[in-house]
């Protein structure tokens, strides 16, 4: 009877959540069902762009569904609402937040609609946590994209972001900075806040302002990134638009959040001189000590000296010195593995963890704390019955990120026909192009399969190549494997690994802890929805994720060194060949951006013995941040010269143009050409 009673009430929980969702989906498609979703345009910016009207390609979502995507909520909480509508630029009282300035970042503006009411840029959002109101990301803000022709700007859903994040919060942090450093700044700022009605009184307010800008500016200082050199001399490393390290950032928040007082004195002790060394730790034991060391960095930095912060930095986290271009979306649930050097599979929970450990990058409210005892959501984490327990209570919304999730199987890749019609692109030469199906066969198909793109049976395995195969820039699949950090709460625990569990030590590797945190984030039930509806939405999410997954497990393809027991994360120094349907929409290309279109991906990157003379090469620099197509070479407009943008250099640290030379030498210029249009095609 037990048994039937538990059958009964799963089943309900079960209907009551589908209903749910079908409710919520219909509900926003009467909400937001505007044809241009949104969308502004801009006139001549600093770039030189500029279109006059924004038009979308049939992709298999609605309007409804693109509006949805844009302004869901994952839990990110970057600062409370208010301040990120009022405060005014550094050096200026233009508002931060003006569509102006956040062109400039490359952030996609839009118009006010019911569901963005204050016309924030697409992908930026309003997130409630425990009973407070925070301005955060969507997945939207880096996985949608533009491409401009002829006076239209044709939206991409699920294209990479062409936006300069790392600026855009070294800006923010200097804004908040400034607003709290000049009087008349503050003073209109607090007036402007007081008016949202979330804040009662000045002090507050000034309270506030005062932490979130030592909080970005601490972001910013510990999340430097720079490679060292073996006598110690740091080089920077910029990343420029359409770029990020996430998985550094990632690490780098998880091993801020489970520092503890033991890892904190290890950090320290043997890092400075004996006599400071015990001085700081005396200093900081009121903040060492007790049991509450939720948000300890914020604290920390407040007591530390400009050198034992770089000391802290330099031993707590790794340089996120290994930018890539964000990943396009359309296909990604139907891989085997995501990510481009294979990091994440999409079996079982694998896609919940995934996107969690995304929110975690764009500042998720971390709210982990040691207590007494043990849950089931504890247990289920793997860290047994005993004393105590890690809670990994966060605003990360799970629920929310399998539903985005969901909806993702349904998007499909753009089309240069469809873009055709829609902005006047030049129609593909046919005789060409199939000339180039000959060369793909010939060069290009063995790691990049082709796909139907409409298919709802398309499943995509990802073949990945060892670094000396691939023969692309080493440093973002280096990091993935080498990367450490200390456990601190978690110490002691056990990482599950492809080839058996790992225990955590002091010092534990960066994807162990990551994937570990990010396991016990999903299976801890929201703690801002009532008790039934969260362990209702938890154990229906678990569910259809074991269950209803068509993704089952299974092994890597390709030319790739295999994880072993005494190097478990081994098959990550290598880089996968993605499925090239869309490719003409997501330039610049290889992993790190470093190639501005597919023509110049078709030559060779460096001169080599027996090159012929008048040999081209691809280029060593080039101009990033347009987005007017160049429609022959296939990329954006990049030319050195041509407008005042972030200029890529390919001899600086994580740059490197090299590798994925397949053929290069052996094809003619035709050749190129031919390959290109058929590219095009796909």
């Amino acid at each position: 009877m037990r048994i039937l009673l538990s059958s009964v009430l799963l089943i309900v929980v079960l209907l009551l959540s589908r209903a749910t969702t079908m409710y919520s989906r219909a509900y926003y498609s009467l909400m937001e069902s505007e044809p241009g979703r949104g969308a502004a345009t801009v006139s001549a910016d600093v770039f030189g762009d500029q279109y006059k009207e924004v038009k979308y390609l049939e992709q298999g979502w609605s309007p409804a569904d693109s509006m949805w995507f844009y302004t869901t909520t994952q839990g990110s909480d970057l600062l409370p609402y208010d301040f990120f509508l009022n405060v005014e630029q550094e050096k200026s009282q233009e508002l931060f937040r003006s569509p102006e300035n956040q062109n400039r970042y490359r952030y996609l503006t839009q118009k006010a609609t019911r569901t963005n009411p204050d016309a924030l840029p697409l992908g930026m959002v309003a997130d409630t946590y425990r009973g407070k109101t925070y301005f955060g990301y969507t997945c939207a803000a880096c996985h949608t994209s533009q491409v401009n022709y002829n006076g239209v700007g044709l939206r991409i859903d699920g294209g990479p972001a062409a936006s300069d994040m790392d600026t855009w919060l070294n800006d923010l942090a200097a804004s908040l900075a400034a607003t709290s450093a000049d009087a008349a700044k503050r003073q209109r700022f607090v007036a402007a806040v007081l008016k949202g009605g979330n804040y009662s009184n000045e002090k507050d307010i000034v309270d506030d302002l005062k932490i979130y800008a030592l909080r970005l500016q601490a972001y910013a200082f510990f999340n430097d990134s720079h490679v060292t050199d073996k006598a110690g001399h740091e080089t920077p490393v910029p990343y420029g638009y359409a770029r990020l390290d996430a998985f550094g950032r990632i690490y780098n928040r998880v091993l801020e959040h489970v520092v503890n007082p033991d890892a904190l004195r290890e950090v320290f002790t043997g890092a400075l001189p004996p006599a400071e060394s015990q001085a700081l730790l005396a200093n900081l034991k009121p903040v060492l000590t007790g049991e509450n060391r939720d948000h300890l960095m914020d604290r920390l930095v407040t007591l530390l000296t400009p050198e034992q912060r770089r000391v802290m930095r330099d031993r707590l986290f790794n340089s996120p010195n290994a930018p890539v271009s964000y990943p396009f979306t359309w296909d990604i649930p139907q891989h085997d593995y995501v990510q481009w050097n294979g990091v994440a599979a999409n079996a079982g929970i694998g896609p919940i963890g995934r996107n969690t450990g995304e929110v975690v990058g764009v500042f998720a409210t971390l709210d982990w704390e040691q207590k007494k005892g043990w849950t089931i959501s504890s247990v289920l984490g793997g860290q047994g019955f005993g004393e105590t327990h890690v809670n990994f209570q966060s605003s990360i919304n799970a629920h929310n990120l399998r539903q985005l999730e969901d909806r993702l199987w349904t998007l499909q890749s753009p089309r240069w026909t469809d873009a055709v019609k829609q902005a006047g692109l030049p129609p593909i030469d046919e005789k060409r192009s199939a000339r180039g199906e000959k060369l793909f066969d010939q060069y290009c198909v063995e790691c990049h399969a082709e796909i139907v793109r409409d298919s709802a049976s398309r499943r995509i395995v990802a073949h990945m190549d060892k670094l000396s195969v691939a023969g692309t820039d080493p440093t973002m699949a280096n990091n993935a494997a080498d990367y450490t950090g200390y456990s601190g709460i978690m110490r002691n625990w056990y990482a599950k690994t492809g080839v058996g569990n790992v225990l955590m030590d002091a010092r534990a590797p960066a994807p162990a802890i990551a994937m570990t945190t990010g396991e016990n984030v999903v299976l801890t039930p929201s703690p801002d929805k009532w008790f039934f509806t969260r362990w209702a939405e938890s154990a229906v999410d678990l569910i259809n994720e074991y269950k209803g997954n068509p993704i089952k497990p299974s092994l890597k393809s390709g030319n790739y060194s295999p994880d072993t027991t005494a190097a478990p994360f081994e098959s990550l120094r290598a880089y996968k060949g993605r499925s090239l349907n869309g490719i003409w929409a997501t330039a610049p290309y290889l992993h790190n951006g470093s190639v501005p279109t597919l023509y110049d991906l078709l030559l060779p990157a460096d001169p080599k013995d027996g090159d012929p003379a008048g040999t081209v090469y691809r280029p060593k620099r080039f101009m990033v941040g347009s987005r007017e197509l160049d429609v022959r070479k296939v990329g954006f407009k990049h030319g050195e010269m041509e407008y005042a943008g972030f200029l890529f250099d390919t001899t600086k640290p994580s740059n490197s143009n090299a590798g994925h030379e397949y053929g290069t030498r052996q094809m003619s210029d035709e050749d190129r050409w031919d390959l290109v249009e058929y590219l095009k095609s796909l």
